[in-house]
């Protein structure tokens, strides 16, 4: 018979319904019931990706004579962490206060007021060395409670007094970090830079997003080339390693081995979010195709396995399939052989690291990819058969619950993402959650301006939200409002940074995670350490700086001060636990640059300007987009940036401001680019002519790709060349012939020579996909009015991104073909 948890919402306390233990929700009423019985209460804490609350779960709140003996002597309650993070963050201090550790399953032992007299975290069936058995601990506890009452009392009262204590860490400061503070962090990171493996310190190693946006941002400021290093092999290290999944896309929660080889295989929706949104940036600062790949597949797995049928995210994937830790995505040599036949199959084993020795348990090992793949084709089909296969084991079941905190993270990475790519799916992905959370989230404790924490099957969970849930979302509407112009999510965001202002904010310049009219617990928890996470601190720190930043609000910007100055000591002690915080101390530092373009959303030139705000790589740059004459830029709900903005000279402008100090308005991509910290080239593309023919002598250009059966090239009807924007230089070309041959092919109408014709310098540094794109739209534009029928592009230095982008723009593999300049893979699209 289910217990009382059969009409809760998270789908971690229904795992438990089916308990002979009679649990029951968070609530005043098992406190109640405490007192009337006199027995303590008895609570567990977990959450549903959790391997070994699983375990716990089987071996002890499934066995009838140990729930019979927690019932007897206990009120038993079950919280879901992700839900509650108050009570878990309140608890989870004394667990670490007892036992100099913390983890989950949490178990822990309250007075029928509240307070903890006994912690710890997991307990086996049976005693083990250093370890009692749960049984154990059940009588142990019991009796003390019924035998030694005051005892119990007065260690509750000391466990208490003691978390008071340290809850007022010395953190304050009269200022936030200065710029020596802040390279001084990335000193002490590098102390602690793993230089072999990459990341910082040893295992268990859990994937470092927030210190490497911190890296990315302080690099983007100072120019220091360390920074960028520690962050670069960093994210390529846990991107070809086992922590990421070579397959389908995304992180596992972290590696148990210091080389980021064996996961603990949960994914969680924060971990993929942050992670999304720095190897996003980190493209954008390098070019890096490592970068781009990432990014698409990320992205890809946030929206087929985590995307709800209301439009948000799911909470996680779980580590488990079938009772198996890690089952659905080891593999062995065998089971390579028995999908691939024997020829692939050691070549996927070669490529992948898949030995007979293994790197887990049976024999079995995670999938690696060290290197790029040496044949493109190949390995897109050896992957889409491993795939196949792969979705035919057990797969590992869905949290999915929609946790507020960590939505906002995904619609910013997504926003951010599908802005900066060009991929409008990801940017409508984001509104479809954002407006989930509106919808169902906001507002539905009665509460207009506050969101709750949770929702699932598009109905609102009971537990309110926290700081975190608050700046978070705020957070990611306003990337919402850069990627698409609509000034409304600037808005939907004020209004939660207000709430916070109003109801969170600490006396000493910090902030509490629950609001000031919260359930009362036995304490108010207020941690400002970024964890896996942010902390709720540090993102509304973030927040409220961007928020100021759009809307010159000064109230908004001296909050994000007093919170920077509040962590100021942290952010120097312990920079790996004040990730976040470096970050936005970063965009404080910077300014942070605003910019504001005014233009038609359709007319080209606007989109230039937006899209060469978005590639710059200025910390926290905010940006706004408003035509002219609309809502966005005129009347009382116009956004502040873009008011009084007019067209320069008729065109689009951009109004680039730091410091309280503006630029000349421009309508140059090139001069916009050089005022936000556009790294790369801007490209444009015109007609090729014959005079650049001496400009790329010597560049690789396979000008006899269509002659392997002809003694000459075919006619050629369009030639483009791409230049630099800012300094004119042609760094790459393209041309479309009307017919040409290749070995066992028929004539086609157009071929492309794409990305070929690059600088030896710009190889390898990412540009090829950027320079395809760019090539593939105008001549595919060209060849329509043409009278070509099919395009065939022969793409030289592939790799997976490039990949994944021609299929995007509809073209398809057809084969390869080779000369003295190397392998070049075909692809083929018809021109509609």
């Amino acid at each position: 018979m289910p217990n009382r948890l059969e009409q809760a919402t998270s789908p971690y306390l229904l795992q438990h319904k089916d308990n002979p233990v009679d649990w029951r929700e968070w609530g005043e009423e098992a406190f109640v019931e405490a007192r009337d019985r006199d027995v303590p209460v008895l609570l567990s804490v977990g959450y549903a990706a959790c391997h070994w609350c699983h375990v716990m779960a089987h071996e002890s709140f499934e066995d009838p004579a140990v729930a019979a003996q927690m019932n007897r002597a206990f009120v038993n309650v079950k919280v879901d962490r992700e839900e509650r993070p108050d009570v878990d963050a309140v608890y989870m201090e004394a667990v670490q206060a007892l036992t100099g550790s913390g983890g989950w399953p949490m178990t822990a032992f309250l007075t029928p007021d509240g307070d903890v007299f006994y912690a710890g975290t997991y307990f086996p069936p049976r005693p083990r060395p250093g370890m009692p058995s749960f049984t154990q601990v059940l009588t142990a506890v019991a009796d003390t409670w019924r035998t030694r009452r005051d005892d119990t009392r007065q260690a509750a009262a000391r466990i208490a007094a003691a978390l008071a204590t340290r809850s007022e860490p010395a953190l304050v400061a009269d200022r936030p970090p200065s710029a020596d503070e802040l390279a001084g962090a990335v000193a002490v990171l590098a102390q602690d830079f793993d230089r072999r493996h990459g990341g910082f310190g040893g295992a268990p190693k859990f994937p470092p997003a927030m210190v490497c946006e911190f890296l990315l941002r302080h690099h983007a400021r100072t120019a220091d080339a360390g920074a960028l290093d520690l962050a670069s092999r960093t994210l390529a290290a846990m991107a070809r390693g086992g922590l990421y999944d070579q397959l389908a896309g995304g992180f596992a929660r972290y590696s148990v081995d210091a080389g980021w080889v064996v996961p603990h295989f949960e994914k969680m929706l924060y971990d993929n979010a942050l992670l999304l949104r720095v190897y996003a940036h980190w493209w954008r600062a390098t070019g890096t195709a490592l970068a781009a790949r990432v990014v698409d597949e990320t992205a890809a797995f946030l929206l087929r396995d985590l995307r709800t049928a209301e439009g948000g995210f799911a909470s996680s994937l779980d580590a488990d399939a079938a009772g198996v830790e890690g089952r659905t995505y080891v593999w062995t040599p065998d089971e390579l052989a028995a999908v691939l036949g024997p020829a692939d199959a050691r070549w996927a084993a070669d490529l992948l690291a898949v030995t007979a020795a293994g790197t887990v348990e049976d024999g079995a090992s995670t999938l690696q990819l060290r290197a790029d793949p040496p044949d493109a084709l190949r390995w897109a089909g050896v992957r889409t058969r491993l795939l196949a296969a792969r979705s035919r084991r057990p797969q590992p079941a869905r949290d999915d619950k929609v946790v507020a905190a960590w939505n906002g993270l995904a619609i910013a990475a997504l926003a951010e993402s599908g802005a900066l790519f060009d991929r409008p799916e990801w940017v409508e992905a984001a509104r479809s959650a954002a407006t989930l959370l509106v919808d169902v989230h906001l507002g539905a404790d009665g509460r207009a301006d506050r969101l709750v924490r949770t929702s699932r099957d598009g109905v609102a969970g009971r537990p309110a939200g926290v700081l975190e849930d608050q700046a978070d979302v705020a957070e990611g509407l306003l990337a919402l409002a850069a990627a698409t112009g609509e000034e409304v999510w600037m808005h939907r965001a004020g209004a939660l940074l207000d709430a916070v202002l109003d109801r969170f904010v600490e006396p000493s310049g910090g902030f509490f995670d629950t609001a000031d009219d919260a359930e009362r617990l036995v304490r108010r928890p207020r941690d400002p350490t970024d964890g896996a996470t942010p902390s709720g601190a540090s993102a509304a720190a973030g927040a409220l700086l961007a928020y100021a930043a759009l809307t010159g609000s000064l109230r908004h910007r001296e909050a994000a001060e007093r919170a920077l100055a509040a962590a100021a000591a942290l952010a120097r002690r312990a920079p790996r636990f004040a990730g976040w915080w470096l970050a936005v101390a970063e965009a404080l530092a910077d300014g942070p640059r605003e910019v504001a373009v005014v233009g038609d959303p359709s007319d080209p030139a606007t989109r230039r300007l937006a899209h060469a705000a978005r590639l710059g790589t200025a910390p926290g740059l905010v940006l706004a987009l408003g035509a002219p004459g609309s809502a966005a830029t005129a009347g009382p709900q116009a956004v502040p940036l873009l008011r009084d903005r007019p067209l320069v000279d008729g065109v689009p402008t951009a109004y680039v401001c730091r410091g309280f100090v503006c630029d000349v308005p421009t309508s140059d991509v090139a001069v916009l680019g050089a005022a936000v910290g556009v790294h790369r080239p801007t490209l444009r593309v015109r007609p090729f002519d014959a005079t650049d023919a001496a400009a790329v002598a010597g560049w690789r250009y396979p000008g006899r790709l269509a002659t392997y059966d002809a003694d000459a090239p075919p006619p050629v009807e369009l030639c483009v060349a791409v230049e630099d924007a800012s300094t004119r230089e042609l760094v790459g070309f393209g041309c479309v012939g009307a017919e040409a041959r290749i070995p066992g092919q028929a004539a086609h109408a157009a071929v492309l020579d794409v990305g070929l014709g690059l600088r030896p310098d710009l190889v390898g540094r990412g540009l090829g996909a950027r320079l395809g794109a760019v090539v593939l739209d105008h001549v595919r534009a060209r060849a329509t009015g043409s009278g070509a029928q099919r395009l065939r592009v022969a793409v030289l230095g592939w790799n997976t991104a490039s990949l994944a982008l021609c299929a995007r723009l509809g073209f398809q593999p057809s084969g390869e073909v080779e000369n003295d300049e190397g392998r070049f893979v075909l692809l083929e699209r018809g021109v509609e």
